[in-house]
C-alpha cells in the first residue's frame, strides 16, 4: 500500500462552460482507457477469488500524471483500492463522491462473439467484460479528470475520487473495508455518484428517457435449512429435509409480494406518465399500478422491479447418495427490500418457510433513497439534457445495489449517474452482467461531455 506522488500542475477555476475542458484527448482516452481496463481481467468469483491490483495501479498511474496523489489501499493482498482527492475552488463547499468498482462478473469465452477480455473496438463499438459494467464510467471519470489537469480546471467543490475493489461480491475488500477503514479520506462528503443511471432506455415512439438512479433496493441475501431424519431412501420419512425445504422454497419462488411504492418510485412514475401524457396519480386510493405499467410499453422496466420486494431462489443443495435420505439441505434466495419494506419481508419468509425451515441473513445491506427535488437532481438532470435536447431525465430505483450502500455508511447520499446516449435497439439491460457486453465509441464521447460538465457544475 502506497501513495503516487507527481508534482501537480497549477489550476484555475472555471465556470461552467467557462473553459473547454473536454477535447479530443479527452474523448479519445475514453476509449483508449476503457478498452484497457477490460484486457485486465478482474473476474470476480466471489469468495475472495479476484485480483484487482493490475487495474488499480493502472487507473493511480494516470491520476498522478494528472498531478494527484492516488493512495492504494488492500484490506487482502492483490484486492486493491485507488482514492485521490481534488481540491475545489471553495473551500467552504461540502465535497462530493465520485466512484467506481473495478472487478466484473465472470463470463463464459465460449458464449461471446468475441474473447471477452480483448477489448476489441470494432464497428464503432468496445467489447468486453466490463464495458458497461463499470470500466466504461472508471475509464469516463479517468479521461475527465485529465482534461482538467491540461486545461487547468478545477470544480466548485472538493472532489474524491474513489476506484473500488469487491463491488460484484460483498464489498468487504472494497467499499466496506474503506468505509470502515479509512473514512478519513471520504471527509466532507455528502454526495456521491457512480454506476446505473443516465444511460438512454428507447420507451417507443421516438422517446428517449434517461433514468438518473434516485434509491437502491436493499440486499437480503438469505440461507435456508431444513433439518429433518436422516435415512434409507426406500423407506417413508414424515421428516424429509429435502422436501421440507424443497416446500419452502417453492412457495417463496409463487409467492406474488405487494407493491410498497417509494417517494422514488412513485415519482418515476409521475414523469413516465407525463412524458406519455398519462393522467396518473399513485397517491390516489385505489391506484392499479399493473394497469399502469401496460400503459407505459418499454419504459415499465424502470418499475416493474423496484415496486415490491422479491426473493429467488437461486441454489440448493442436500444429501450425499440417491439412495440416502439426507439430515439436512440447504438453499439460497436472492432478496432485494424496497427502502421502508424490510420488517415486512422478514415477516413475509417467517411465514414461507414455515416451522421446519430456518432461514438467516447470508449479506445483508440496507435500501437507499436519494432527494429528486433539490439541486443535486436537477443538475445531472440539466447536464444530460444539454447534450441531448429531447432527451427526457426520470429518477428511478435500482433493483440490485451498489458501493453506495457502503458509503451511506460515512452519511453519503448516492445517485447513478453513469451518462450513455445509446442508440435504439441497444439493450443495455440485457448487456449488463451479459454475453456480448459492449459499449458505443459515441456513447463514451457523450459521457465524457456529460459528467464534465455535471461535476465542475455540483
Amino acid at each position: 500500500m502506497h501513495a503516487l506522488h507527481t508534482e501537480a500542475p497549477v489550476a484555475r477555476a472555471g465556470a461552467v462552460g467557462a473553459v473547454a475542458a473536454v477535447d479530443e484527448t479527452a474523448l479519445a482516452e475514453a476509449v483508449e482507457f476503457t478498452s484497457d481496463l477490460i484486457r485486465i481481467d478482474t473476474t470476480n468469483r466471489g469468495g475472495g477469488d479476484c485480483r484487482e491490483r493490475p487495474a488499480a495501479e493502472y487507473v493511480a498511474e494516470r491520476l498522478a500524471a494528472a498531478g494527484l496523489e492516488p493512495v492504494l489501499l488492500e484490506r487482502t493482498p492483490g484486492r486493491t483500492n485507488v482514492v485521490a482527492r481534488i481540491e475545489g475552488t471553495d473551500p467552504g463547499a461540502e465535497a462530493l463522491l465520485v466512484h467506481g468498482h473495478l472487478d466484473v462478473v465472470p463470463a463464459e469465452a465460449a458464449d461471446w462473439s468475441v474473447d471477452p477480455f480483448s477489448g476489441e473496438v470494432r464497428d464503432g463499438v468496445v467489447w468486453g467484460r466490463g464495458a458497461v459494467d463499470m470500466k466504461n464510467m472508471d475509464a469516463m471519470v479517468l479521461a475527465v479528470v485529465r482534461a482538467w489537469a491540461r486545461a487547468g480546471v478545477k470544480p466548485r467543490r472538493d472532489i474524491v475520487i474513489a476506484y473500488t475493489a469487491d463491488e460484484e461480491d460483498s464489498a468487504v475488500d472494497g467499499s466496506g473495508f474503506l468505509a470502515d477503514r479509512h473514512p478519513h479520506l471520504f471527509e466532507g462528503c455528502t454526495e456521491g455518484i457512480s454506476e446505473s443511471g443516465a444511460f438512454t432506455v428507447h420507451a417507443g415512439r421516438g422517446q428517449a428517457l434517461y433514468p438518473i438512479a434516485a434509491g437502491e433496493r436493499g440486499t437480503a441475501w438469505l440461507k435456508l435449512t431444513a433439518h429433518g431424519t436422516a435415512g434409507h431412501g426406500s423407506k417413508p420419512n414424515r421428516a424429509n429435509a429435502v422436501s421440507r425445504l424443497a416446500a419452502a422454497v417453492a412457495r417463496i419462488g409463487a409467492y406474488e409480494w405487494p407493491v410498497q411504492l417509494t417517494d422514488t418510485v412513485t415519482a418515476c412514475i409521475v414523469e413516465l406518465a407525463s412524458v406519455q401524457g398519462l393522467p396518473v396519480d399513485p397517491r390516489q386510493p385505489g391506484f392499479d399500478l399493473d394497469a399502469v405499467l401496460d400503459k407505459l410499453g418499454p419504459a415499465a422496466v424502470l418499475v416493474e422491479a423496484t415496486a415490491r420486494n422479491s426473493a429467488n431462489p437461486t441454489m440448493l443443495s442436500a444429501g450425499y447418495k440417491l439412495n440416502v435420505i439426507p439430515g439436512e439441505a440447504t438453499g439460497y434466495v436472492d432478496g432485494r427490500m424496497v427502502p421502508g419494506g424490510e420488517a415486512a419481508f422478514i415477516a413475509t419468509l417467517d411465514e414461507l418457510t414455515g416451522p421446519d425451515v430456518k432461514w438467516e441473513f447470508q449479506h445483508r445491506e440496507v435500501a437507499l433513497q436519494a432527494p429528486v427535488d433539490g439541486r443535486t437532481f436537477a443538475v445531472l438532470r440539466e447536464s444530460v439534457e444539454r447534450f441531448d435536447p429531447d432527451g427526457h431525465v426520470v429518477p428511478f430505483c435500482m433493483a440490485g445495489g451498489t458501493d453506495a450502500k457502503q458509503f451511506s455508511r460515512l452519511g453519503i447520499t448516492g445517485y447513478g449517474f453513469s451518462p450513455l446516449k445509446l442508440p435504439p435497439g441497444f439493450d443495455y439491460w440485457a448487456l449488463f452482467h451479459g454475453v456480448d457486453e459492449r459499449v458505443p465509441v459515441e456513447a463514451l464521447h457523450f459521457g465524457v461531455r456529460v459528467l464534465d460538465r455535471a461535476l465542475r457544475a455540483l
